[in-house]
């Protein structure tokens, strides 16, 4: 298979039409955020109930993240991410007929796993149709799909709950899968690795970067998707605003990040990355803890700063993971760190906060995540591999 070697014509068409399937991806995986309030009132759970949706979501994420980085390649990429948009189509269309709010962690877990086949597929997908010296200008625009996502996925159900129930909008999307799993056969090729490498798995854990990298992401991804999941019910429940200004307001909020990945990969090359980091997350902590404290009339203006500088971390801590981890290591360590972060940042953070709003406010929650995020901060400076 000939590369393309310019970004333009049908290079630019297929790389539009990857990014549309990541936007998708992530926006299915955050769907239950803007809807959170109306399946919470539906089903009559608490807020900590409502919220271990995410739970379930990042765990079936980051088995899927894991299973797909181990065996797309033997598999085949392109083969993978049919799987994945054809098992989320099977969700979608099923998800409509719970009414059993447990057997919805059930659909949870496997519509996060069935998110989490994509990436590891699409990355090397990416590197193999395109020369390599646009690889970074590719999956710099490939990525902005998620930031694209986490910004439209609030307006996007705002629009469709005027036309259908909670329920039918997975079936929305229900169908945009199966359209773009026919397209995607059609105008893609194989990618297979038939020998992949194997990395040391012991060598990995027992790096004492890998554990300061993961406690970082952790909190990374707690005050990103953390924040963004139980912002609806915070905003609604507590704050006391209407689900449509609630998912507005965080629509709006996200806005701000979506040029960030691409800003920081010019800032990241002028200065020294462990302080760019360090600042970046320890500004994020200001803001969130603010976010759990401000009165409604400033609550926008912090989420929107919150989120430009939380969305500015995740590029720049892919850089660093890159710096510190070898070649023949570095995938493996990646997913490692990407699964900790989803499991628990993305998925134990929001039930936390859930909790904290149950017995006493989501602000206090919010507070502490903040004061954690701050003390992470400091880890950067020991991990000895970014002097």
């Amino acid at each position: 298979m000939a590369k393309y070697q310019a970004l333009r014509g049908k290079g630019l068409l297929f790389l539009l039409f990857l990014w549309f399937l990541w936007f998708i991806n992530f926006s299915i995986r955050i769907s239950f955020s803007p809807i959170l309030p109306i399946v919470e009132d539906e089903f009559f759970v608490t807020h900590a109930k409502a919220s271990s949706i995410f739970i379930f979501l990042s765990a079936g994420y980051g088995i899927g993240v894991i299973v797909s980085g181990l065996f797309s390649g033997r598999v085949g990429y392109k083969r993978s991410i049919i799987i994945s948009l054809l098992l989320l189509s099977l969700v979608t269309f099923l998800i409509p007929f719970v009414y059993n709010f447990s057997l919805l962690y059930v659909f949870a877990f496997f519509l996060g796993f069935s998110v989490g086949i994509y990436l590891p597929a699409a990355m090397p997908l990416i590197t193999d149709y395109y020369v390599e010296k646009h690889w970074g200008k590719a999956i710099s625009i490939h990525d902005t799909g998620a930031s694209a996502a986490i910004f439209a996925t609030p307006l996007i159900v705002l629009f469709l709950m005027h036309f259908f129930k909670w329920r039918e909008l997975f079936i929305v999307y229900g169908v945009f899968f199966v359209i773009s799993s026919i397209v995607f056969y059609f105008v893609s090729s194989e990618v297979k690795i038939t020998d992949p490498p194997k990395a040391i798995f012991k060598e990995i854990i027992r790096r004492r970067a890998l554990w300061l990298m993961a406690i970082l992401w952790v909190f990374g991804a707690g005050a990103n998707l953390g924040i963004y999941s139980i912002t609806p019910l915070y905003l609604t429940k507590e704050l006391k605003m209407s689900i449509d200004f609630a998912n507005t307001i965080l629509a709006i909020s996200r806005l701000g990040s979506i040029g960030v990945a691409v800003a920081c990969g010019f800032i990241v090359d002028r200065f020294n990355l462990r302080h760019v980091i360090f600042i970046m997350v320890f500004i994020t902590s200001i803001f969130t803890i603010l976010l759990g404290i401000s009165s409604t009339k400033y609550i926008g203006f912090i989420l929107f700063f919150q989120a430009v500088f939380v969305t500015g971390f995740f590029p720049l801590g892919l850089v660093a993971i890159a710096r510190i981890f070898s070649r023949e290591i570095r995938s493996l360590a990646t997913g490692f760190i990407l699964a900790l972060s989803i499991l628990f940042g993305g998925g134990l953070i929001p039930y936390f906060l859930g909790l904290s709003g149950d017995f006493y406010s989501f602000g206090l929650g919010i507070v502490i995540l903040g004061v954690m995020v701050m003390l992470s901060s400091t880890l950067l400076f020991h991990i000895k591999e970014l002097e």
